[in-house]
């Protein structure tokens, strides 16, 4: 009788288990006549989600083999490597582009090279410094989909007052600056610039002639006469012309409260200036350095698929869907505000013939990448900007700053590289 008992209990079980093997199968591949589902991820939230799921459902809808779900991922890149030691992996991510390389090497990333050959993808229809930044030792490991830069916002309302055009080099920048200033006694009330964000000296520094780095990415190249050109103008902003003051924005935006001038910005700032009464505004391309150089960077975000990832032939379809199509790069545009990476798509006239939207379209043609090299990020955030801070602060000579931040960087660079 327990005999019996156990051979019927066995039955079931092994019946549970059929049926949920039955329901993984049929949730990963869809079954007899459903759709094979993507499982997305992306650290996109609020608002944004909307903006996807817009974009998503006209994929679902565009064809009936695949179903893309996007679920949200606080720190993915974490949680892609936790995933691949035996938790859950999704089939494609978006993500910031600068992570790539490190996640290549990690050996977490599917090499898209053989997909986008056998496709004939051509990867000239990119930006070419966006496809280098998703690139690794050679190979192909993610899809630009969106770009970015910084630019330079400007109140209309300001500058007419002040009877001055926007600037188009240091020298006017100064300026302008100097003419939509206004202070009451020791009270600054409206800045001509914003000089808040000492994380764009890597653009600065373009315009001044100089690079981050040496040649071969060996070391950091950044305390040198451009640099220090670069804190000198700083300085005849923030203290000899006084267009500006720390702590002047006190957490909230000033430029859209139609306190500041000028400022740098993205394009992801559009959106939410246009919803401000009474600020008119304008952008145009950063300005051009004492001896003509341009400088500008550019981020944004690209696709990639997961090495381990299940099905990956389905998210290679969702990512050339997505990126190589210029229609939905505009279309996707206009819903999130964000530059497409496919050029045809950001040369439509939805952008070049908006008149905030054409600065940064005319900005991609010599914005940078940050380089791609192992710590660089580091040599930015733990030893340039702490320097830099100290600069503004008081606490440090310019000089000695960089001086500093060279020392801390070059130490970074090199255990990156296993030296």
């Amino acid at each position: 009788m327990k005999n019996i008992i156990k051979g019927l209990l066995l039955v079931a079980a092994m019946t549970v288990l059929g049926a949920c093997g039955g329901g993984n199968d049929q949730a990963s591949n869809g079954g007899a006549g459903g759709k094979q589902k993507i499982t997305f991820w992306g650290s996109w939230s609020g608002d944004q989600v909307d903006q996807l799921n817009q974009l998503i459902d006209q994929y679902n809808d565009s064809q009936d083999k695949y179903e893309v779900t996007y679920k949200v991922q606080d720190n993915v890149e974490e949680k892609l490597l936790t995933g691949m030691a035996g938790g859950e992996i999704p089939d494609v991510i978006l993500w910031d582009r600068v992570n790539t390389a490190m996640y290549a090497q990690k050996n977490a990333l599917l090499d898209l090279d053989d997909l986008i050959k056998k496709d004939n993808i051509d990867m000239g229809d990119f930006y070419e410094e966006t496809v280098k930044e998703m690139q690794y030792d050679n190979k192909q490991y993610g899809i630009p989909l969106l770009v970015d830069n910084r630019s330079l916002f400007y109140n209309k309302t300001l500058l007419k007052e002040a009877g001055v055009e926007p600037p188009k080099t240091w020298d006017e920048l100064l300026d302008v600056a100097k003419k939509t200033t206004k202070w009451d006694g020791k009270t600054l009330v409206q800045a001509g610039f914003s000089l808040d964000d000492v994380g764009l000296f890597n653009m600065w520094l373009q315009q001044a002639g100089g690079t981050m780095l040496n040649a071969d990415n060996t070391a950091t190249a950044f305390n040198s006469e451009a640099g220090m050109t670069v804190l000198d103008f700083w300085d005849q902003l923030m203290n000899q012309a006084k267009v500006y003051q720390q702590g002047f924005n006190d957490g909230s935006d000033a430029f859209a409260a139609g306190k500041v001038a000028m400022t740098y910005n993205g394009p992801w700032a559009l959106a939410d200036y246009d919803k401000v009464d009474g600020l008119d505004y304008g952008v145009v391309p950063p300005v051009t350095g004492p001896n003509g150089d341009k400088g500008a960077l550019t981020g944004g975000f690209g696709l990639v698929i997961p090495k381990t990832a299940k099905n990956q032939e389905a998210a290679w379809d969702f990512i050339k869907w997505w990126t190589t199509n210029p229609d939905i790069g505009v279309e996707f545009a206009k819903i999130s505000t964000w530059l497409p990476a496919n050029i045809e798509a950001a040369q439509n006239t939805y952008f070049t013939e908006n008149e905030k939207y054409k600065a940064f379209v005319e900005t991609m043609d010599f914005a940078k990448i940050r380089p791609t090299v192992m710590g660089y990020s580091d040599v930015e955030k733990l030893a340039l900007i702490p320097q830099l801070e100290n600069v503004f602060s008081g606490k440090t000579t310019p000089q000695k700053a960089l001086e500093n931040a060279q020392q801390q960087g070059d130490k970074i660079l090199k255990e990156g590289s296993g030296e």
